[in-house]
């Protein structure tokens, strides 16, 4: 069953593996602000503008205390070349298992070219120091996302 977050709910907890074998979780983000971006698939037109365009602001991001947090159902293999392809200096996320994409409410049924399938629906959190969901983009158009984003996050 997929949940359905609102602003001004407690972030679901988490921990995912992400590239260059470490691990990232709600624990160890408390007491910074950050984007959690869900995003269908690593090196895809649309995934890999939307990352492009938060790795060309990352620095603004870390000077108001924000990280950034890319998430997908790829391997950390996958998550892996796509970094080193992009030089993303931020962490991906593997939901491999689906789970956290269902505890977000990003797994979703979705159609191409006639099919019916689960997938991830593009979707970006903004969930502050104490874990609280500030901000929701659902159905992301990659277009300007980023500076949206950090639009709101300056606002904070």
């Amino acid at each position: 069953m997929t949940n359905q977050i609102s602003v001004g709910d407690k972030a679901p907890a988490f921990e995912m593996a992400i590239n260059g074998g470490g691990v990232i979780s709600t624990s160890v983000l408390l007491g910074k602000n950050f984007v959690l971006y869900f995003y269908p698939k690593d090196d895809t037109p649309g995934c890999t503008t939307e990352a492009k365009d938060f790795r060309d602001k990352l620095e603004e991001f870390g000077k108001i205390n924000t990280v950034i947090i890319g998430v997908s159902k790829d391997s950390v293999k996958s998550h892996d070349k796509f970094v080193e392809k992009y030089c993303l200096p931020f962490p991906l996320a593997s939901a491999e298992n689906t789970s956290v994409c269902e505890d977000y409410g990003v797994w979703k049924e979705k159609m191409n070219y006639g099919k019916t399938y689960m997938g991830i629906e593009r979707t970006t959190f903004l969930i502050d120091k104490n874990g609280i969901v500030r901000k929701i983009w659902r159905k992301v158009k990659v277009d300007g996302h980023a500076n949206a984003v950090l639009d709101v996050v300056k606002a904070l």
